[in-house]
């Protein structure tokens, strides 16, 4: 087990959600906290809130998908602490509806700049300071939506199959090199996040059934696990995994029960 007092933890994503929980575990943990995200006033609350029970932690504002941003967020955090030990790649939107409803530059463009083009813009700047010390860990946080396809998520999707793609070959890259590579894959949960996706009456009732009560607490508990004991994935909750499985194995069965969702609610304007 890995022992993480002192390590020196990026998050982006951090104003909320599952960031905000994890940067407070973390700075439990002993910690330095780096908090980078564009709501600078969260951060701050943050970074307080830390500092006053005792932990450590900086505030950083960061548009993730401004290069010249994420330069400066990383050159921040090394002039004060000189290296990085974890890097969270947190941030991430969504959008809910059918396909044709998804604006091209918000829910297209900018969603894929943001979960998955600006997610390995950050890595590639923070990976060689790892590989020049030969150690150092990168947690992605991705979600069961890049395990499975579904209809009223497809750029979601899209952008979360691309993360997985590429955490699993950087894993391949760079775990000989001494830097381990993670992928937390968590199904549906109590945050921020899903009041800004937009609402769909039959993403609602997807949602009842699955209606899991999984809380963004307990998800960066489950982060903060896999930076103590490192792996190469991690399902939550765990029977998502039987989930996720069978859809692997019986594609055809799970086509079948998609098209009759989707003949059944999508109804053109």
């Amino acid at each position: 087990m890995q022992n993480l007092k002192n390590k020196v933890v990026l998050i982006t994503g951090a104003s909320s959600g599952f960031g905000e929980d994890a940067a407070l575990l973390f700075a439990k943990e002993g910690c330095k906290v780096v908090l980078a995200a564009r709501r600078i006033d969260r951060l701050q609350e943050l970074a307080a809130k830390i500092q006053n029970a005792g932990g450590e932690a900086i505030a950083i504002p960061v548009d993730i998908i401004n290069s010249a941003d994420v330069d400066g967020m990383v050159k921040s955090t090394l002039d004060i602490y000189g290296r990085i030990d974890i890097l969270f790649n947190n941030a991430g939107i969504g959008r809910v509806d059918w396909f044709e409803n998804h604006s091209t530059v918000r829910d297209i463009d900018m969603l894929v700049q943001v979960n998955l083009t600006s997610l390995m813009y950050v890595t590639r700047v923070v990976l060689p300071y790892m590989l020049k010390r030969g150690e150092g860990h990168i947690i992605n946080m991705i979600s069961v939506a890049g395990l499975i396809a579904s209809p009223l998520i497809t750029s979601y999707c899209a952008s979360k199959h691309g993360v997985r793609g590429f955490t699993d070959a950087l894993r391949r890259e760079v775990t000989p090199l001494g830097i381990k590579v993670s992928g937390i894959y968590p199904g549906p949960a109590a945050t921020e996040f899903g009041q800004h996706i937009g609402k769909n009456k039959a993403y609602g009732s997807v949602r009842k059934i699955f209606n899991i009560h999984m809380t963004s607490e307990y998800v960066a508990r489950r982060v903060v696990d896999v930076a103590k004991r490192p792996r190469r994935s991690l399902v939550i909750p765990w029977w998502f995994r039987i989930v996720t499985t069978f859809d692997m194995l019986f594609p055809v069965v799970v086509d079948w029960i998609t098209y009759a969702f989707s003949k059944k609610n999508h109804k053109l304007d």
